[in-house]
């Protein structure tokens, strides 16, 4: 599996991704399929394993904007590690989807009861948030900001 910049598996230890893949339950989502609506409960997340899905955020009185698509070996969803445990963007299949699922309650209860591999999860969690949050601060400024604005946000 390739690393990527959104991807959790590769950034786990091997211990600790075992774990995490003993628990995983494998999917699968049509194309254009609707997974996930912003606002609704987080109770799973998961693991590309093939196809693209369209992140999005709902924008007033326009159709809601694409601010990073995800491929294989990426999470897809982060909502779940967090309270109050709701989706903060939408996602939408851009094309067949395969996946690993994960129950959220079930890793939330194996990282509090195994500390190493609660703090491997969540700082790698933490890291695609953030690299997703600068991800939808440039895309949006580039859809909706001042011409330029963007390039100098970096």
């Amino acid at each position: 599996m390739a690393t990527t910049t959104t991807g959790l598996l590769d950034a786990l230890p091997p211990q600790t991704r075992g774990r995490l893949l003993e628990l995983a339950r494998d999917v699968s989502f049509p194309a254009r399929a609707r997974i996930f609506e912003e606002g609704h409960r987080a109770d799973r997340f998961w693991i590309i394993r093939t196809g693209s899905v369209a992140l999005d955020l709902h924008v007033p009185g326009r159709q809601p904007a694409v601010v990073e698509t995800l491929g294989p070996g990426d999470l897809l969803g982060c909502s779940w590690l967090f309270p109050p445990y709701s989706w903060h963007l939408g996602a939408r299949t851009q094309s067949p989807v395969r996946a690993d699922e994960f129950d959220a309650t079930v890793v939330r209860a194996l990282c509090e009861a195994d500390a190493v591999f609660g703090r491997a999860v969540a700082r790698r969690v933490a890291q695609i948030v953030a690299h997703r949050l600068q991800g939808a601060r440039t895309r949006l400024l580039d859809l909706y900001g001042p011409q330029g604005s963007a390039s100098t946000a970096r």
